[in-house]
């Protein structure tokens, strides 16, 4: 099938892979739910597949696009151009703080592949001034999002994840419904950050140290991944058993730790 797609080449280096099912379309506006009272952003709008029905709702859309070719296409579209606001950045490096001034921020996109996970993660420094997000990702990646303790989906993404956000898996996606059609099913995931976060964590680095300990070693029992920061004695006494894996472990246990461990300060 032909990378090309209303006259624009995809490019591979944006992991560009553009959404043309109708139906598809509509079930995700229908998630999103835009409206005029919230900050809408779109992160990464394409060629336009999410954002002209989301127009059609809307006075104003926010768009943060990297390629420069495209955000040229949104700024003279004859019908959206007036509705937007053309960012021309990085989302990974973008300050949504910007546009959080006016109110909460609904923010959607269908995100490119290879940088779904570090910029969820960008986007979780925000969650204090995000109402909701909704995202094209991987199947794979919506999987690990909503993974619980035990599955073989669950790690340091799954952990992280639901500590600033309700997950809630909206609908499959094939591959036909993009051109060029990826090798992989795609997802929609609805992030709903928590008002009050689910567990106390009284340092959110700590949190972060220990989880990516525990499941750069996930084969390895916590009294091993976890020695540099709590030994066995102190995992014991705050009742986590030192044999443990860090797959079996909660989010409540990964912040019982977190609140225990100690670090370096200089690391």
């Amino acid at each position: 099938m032909s990378s090309t797609h209303l006259g624009h080449k995809a490019r591979k280096r944006f992991g560009q892979n553009f959404l043309n099912d109708d139906y598809v379309i509509d079930q995700i506006v229908s998630a999103i739910a835009p409206n005029n009272i919230d900050i809408m952003v779109e992160i990464g709008p394409g060629l336009g597949a999410l954002t002209e029905p989301v127009c059609e709702i809307v006075d104003h859309l926010n768009v943060v696009e990297l390629d420069r070719d495209l955000a040229k296409r949104l700024r003279e579209h004859p019908f959206m151009s007036k509705k937007l606001n053309v960012i021309e950045a990085d989302a990974l490096k973008f300050d949504f703080t910007e546009l959080a001034k006016l109110g909460p921020l609904k923010v959607f996109g269908n995100l490119p592949y290879n940088i779904s996970t570090p910029l969820m993660f960008h986007l979780f420094t925000f969650t204090n001034k995000i109402k909701d997000m909704h995202f094209m990702l991987q199947k794979e990646v919506v999987n690990r999002l909503a993974a619980r303790p035990g599955h073989k989906n669950y790690g340091r993404l799954s952990v992280m994840a639901q500590y600033y956000c309700t997950v809630v898996p909206v609908i499959e996606v094939p591959p036909e419904s993009f051109t060029p059609a990826p090798k992989v099913d795609s997802a929609v995931v609805r992030l709903i950050p928590h008002q009050t976060p689910p567990v106390q964590v009284n340092n959110l680095h700590n949190l972060e140290r220990v989880v990516a300990l525990a499941f750069n070693q996930r084969r390895k029992t916590i009294r091993n991944s976890l020695k540099t920061a709590i030994d066995a004695d102190g995992l014991t006494a705050i009742g986590i058993d030192p044999v443990w894996r860090a797959e079996g472990l909660s989010l409540a246990q990964f912040a019982l730790i977190a609140n225990h461990a100690t670090f370096d300060e200089n690391e």
